[in-house]
């Protein structure tokens, strides 16, 4: 599909990718505790019932350093501190588990890191199988992990398929050896052929790959290479990301020499040439970054507009809460945000002290529920409701962008609702910008970047 060059340049703004509204960085330093603990209790009642809680636990532990990485991680060669730090998820799912009735209805798991297979096999089948042990598994679970291509071994797969894990996401990043020198992430083609043989070997019913735009030293032809290289897997779903380089706030990326980086207008060629790519093998681009197969869980959730989207991206499993287990991960009861302790100590220290580890958050008021529910909307199922006149934010705020974006081609609005085009999908984080009043009321306060740009 052709895409305007102009356009393009127009809206690679500084933009949130859209895991929660308001995001994180209008969240507050510290939280009340037991006003968090009442929002849990009061979610678990009513997810019990029937649509259940996803999980998300974070394991941070890597053997190497990749530079471009942006994740809460920790650099060790030493795995003793597996066992150590298992017992603190466990019992922080204990203290979850004090302030629920019954046993919690468990819909979705997905571990993600850090390197998740950085865990022996053993120790993550006796973290899941303690997880479950006084749980109850939804008939409609999701269980996945995030891979290592060059770590994640058959006995990995085979103890989480016992334990009803389905999908894989390898990070495969970039193909070409002298980029994956550049940010120490060396993994031969062979080593993401052999690990996507294996887990489809053991059962594994979908595979994913995440690939990344932007990185030092691509260009046009090396990013070419990788695309074609990771489609002859033929993986279910693929991430094509761009890479968001901001030294000042991830001192690793500092390793990384800017010259090597490609200049905006390279990086916009590398965006266009990487969606052709991926869609002429026939993916469908149904969100931010993310594009499925026909047949596809994820793509058939698109189709039938019931995708969802939260802190692990899109995901087909709509349940009430989010709680998230480990260090900096981040938990969301729908009506209230939390996110952990970011170092190992901090979040050691709560845990063992029998409290939660929650460091900062947010709870929602209606304003930021209805404007949650239009962005959720946009991202998700291409389209929202309202009427016009029922609110005078929306008036303020969102229709005269709206209405911007309809000129350009992005949208079609009508009276009572908006519907994102053909076009439009390509620039769903703008579009969902739209709706974004507590970033909308500080631009226009004090104009400072505090996300990654759009493309």
């Amino acid at each position: 599909m052709f895409i305007d060059q102009a356009l393009l340049q127009k809206y690679n703004q500084p933009t949130p990718r859209y895991t929660s509204y308001p995001t994180v960085p209008f969240w507050t330093e510290g939280i009340d505790g037991e006003l968090w603990k009442e929002a849990v209790r009061q979610r678990f009642a009513v997810c019990n019932q029937e649509e259940g809680i996803s999980l998300y636990l974070h394991l941070p532990f890597c053997e190497s350093l990749c530079t471009y990485c942006g994740c809460n991680k920790k650099i060790t060669t030493n795995h003793k501190v597996e066992e150590v730090y298992l017992e603190a998820i466990l019992k922080e799912w204990r203290l979850y588990g004090a302030l629920s009735d019954a046993p919690p209805l468990i819909r979705e798991i997905h571990l993600g890191g850090g390197t998740p297979t950085f865990f022996s096999p053993g120790n993550l089948h006796r973290l899941i199988a303690a997880i479950l042990k006084d749980a109850v598994i939804h008939p409609d679970y999701a269980f996945s992990i995030e891979g290592h291509p060059n770590n994640t071994t058959r006995q990995h797969l085979e103890e989480l398929y016992q334990l009803g894990f389905r999908r894989i996401s390898y990070g495969v990043q970039d193909l070409n050896r002298e980029v994956q020198q550049i940010i120490n992430r060396i993994q031969p083609f062979e080593n993401v052929q052999h690990a996507t043989d294996i887990a489809r070997a053991a059962g594994f019913t979908a595979v994913n790959f995440d690939l990344i735009y932007g990185l030092p030293r691509q260009n046009g032809d090396r990013l070419a290479h990788t695309i074609t290289q990771s489609l002859s897997l033929q993986p279910d779903r693929i991430a094509f990301y761009s890479y968001a380089h901001t030294p000042k706030v991830i001192d690793a990326q500092r390793l990384i020499n800017e010259n090597d980086l490609p200049d905006a207008a390279e990086k916009l060629s590398l965006y266009l040439l990487g969606k052709e790519l991926i869609s002429a093998q026939g993916y469908a681009n149904i969100g931010m970054d993310h594009f499925a197969l026909p047949g596809d869980e994820l793509y058939t959730a698109w189709q039938q507009h019931t995708l969802h989207r939260n802190f692990m991206g899109y995901t087909t499993q709509k349940s009430g809460m989010l709680l998230g287990l480990g260090v900096s991960a981040i938990s969301d009861t729908n009506t209230a945000f939390a996110q952990n302790e970011k170092t190992l100590g901090g979040y050691y220290k709560s845990i063992h002290s029998g409290s939660l580890a929650v460091l900062k958050g947010y709870f929602l008021n209606k304003e930021d529920a209805l404007f949650r529910r239009h962005i959720l909307d946009m991202a998700c199922q291409g389209r929202t409701f309202f009427y016009p006149n029922s609110s005078v934010e929306l008036e303020q705020w969102t229709l005269p962008m709206l209405r911007d974006l309809q000129q350009d081609g992005l949208v079609d609005l009508y009276p009572d609702h908006v519907v994102v085009t053909t076009i439009g999908r390509h620039f769903i984080r703008n579009i969902c910008k739209a709706f974004d009043l507590h970033l909308l009321r500080r631009e226009a306060a004090s104009p400072q970047q505090t996300f990654s740009k759009a493309i």
